[in-house]
């Protein structure tokens, strides 16, 4: 097996895409093979079928040592169960049906999630080339370097101002504008950042941030209305722990529009029959939405919060961009990145595993919500 990669990889870039469509092409005539040909009653066959399709991507991981060929052969395998699935239809068990369904699901998610994770885990307890364990050393440089802590309570910061902020302007806006003549003309103009990526985001406000010097035409937006006020230039992006706060802007900017479509769809699903109750009883609007609103959408509120401060952990594009982390403006997925760009991997993996273990609780934390939904209905 390893032999056939080294081959491949030998060849031009053109000469392996036929190579890959053969291989691919035996994959599935194997599966039809099981599927179809072999007889279809007795256990035995279930049972092949299911090694066939569980063994197979990883054996091929760990001969050939390649992610590429693992994923392609779980596609495959993943077409030759829908045909099995179209087979249950016609009579095939129960059991087909669900290993059909369920296969290539369990079969991606261990290729593309559950390894990659072991072997980083792995990996935060090594040296930099791996070739070394040194246990918690790698955990002790990042808690015990100042710039490391900064590193991380930068990325606190983030977690606590863009959720709550965003939360708060996709609220207020998705109430004021509700049931206004122009809400969909509100909406589209709240929700037009959603569809520029981070990266175009924050060259837009690089550009907002940008200073020259004094004797020069200012071309930031920012700048050029301090010196329209008499003021000196700012380099916004330099001044610590401000720039910081100046770059969690971008993020609110993205991120309002996100929650105020949400929030707002959550308000149209309050029954009506409760705020006019609310009403015949005297409340005025503030109390109709603090005891009638905000109790309706909760559920929406929860997924709003979680999911922005899941974005906010893992913040990479926006510091990326702007800064590279430089002026004390990093965080725990740049400076990861940071890290293996510069052959540290033991040092990376181990930033890799501080954020799981920061992105964890709020992971937790919306499951049991769910769950407690689906308890209720």
């Amino acid at each position: 097996m390893s032999a056939f990669f080294s081959w491949l990889a030998q060849l031009p870039a053109l000469a392996q895409v036929p190579v890959i469509i053969v291989a691919f092409g035996v994959v599935v005539a194997a599966i039809l093979f099981f599927v179809e040909i072999a007889p279809r009653p007795g256990r035995i066959y279930t049972v092949i079928r299911l090694a066939v399709c569980v063994l197979a991507p990883l054996l091929i991981l760990v001969a050939g040592n390649s992610y590429t060929w693992a994923i392609i052969a779980a596609g495959a395998l993943g077409l030759g169960f829908f045909y099995i699935d179209y087979r249950s239809r016609k009579g095939a068990g129960y059991l087909f049906q669900l290993v059909g369904f369920l296969a290539p699901a369990v079969i991606l998610l261990a290729i593309g999630l559950v390894i990659p994770t072991i072997q980083t885990t792995v990996q935060a307890f090594m040296s930099a080339r791996g070739d070394r364990f040194v246990g918690l050393d790698n955990f002790a440089w990042i808690f015990t370097q100042p710039e490391n802590v900064r590193i991380v309570l930068n990325t606190i910061v983030w977690v606590l101002i863009v959720p709550t902020i965003s939360t708060i302007a996709g609220l207020a806006y998705a109430v004021f504008i509700d049931k206004s003549r122009g809400e969909k003309y509100f909406k589209i103009l709240v929700f037009m950042p959603m569809a520029i990526s981070l990266v175009g985001a924050s060259i837009i406000w690089r550009f907002v941030y940008t200073a020259r010097p004094a004797d020069q035409e200012q071309i930031g937006l920012l700048n050029q209305l301090v010196v329209m006020f008499g003021g000196q230039p700012v380099d916004f992006l330099s001044v610590s722990p401000f720039n910081t706060l100046f770059l969690i802007v971008i993020l609110i900017w993205v991120q309002t529009g996100f929650a105020m479509v949400v929030l707002s769809a959550a308000i149209k699903g309050v029954p009506t029959e409760q705020m006019e109750a609310a009403e015949l009883d005297g409340t005025n609007a503030w109390e109709q939405f603090v005891n009638v609103t905000v109790p309706g959408i909760r559920s929406a509120l929860v997924v709003v919060l979680t999911t922005i401060s899941i974005v906010s952990l893992k913040v990479f594009d926006i510091v990326r961009t702007t800064t590279a982390g430089s002026n004390e403006t990093s965080v725990v997925a740049n400076e990861m990145y940071t890290q293996f760009k510069n052959f540290e991997q033991g040092r990376s993996a181990a930033f890799a595993l501080v954020l799981f273990l920061l992105v964890l609780p709020i992971v937790v934390y919306n499951a049991r919500q769910i769950k407690k939904q689906r308890e209720i209905r």
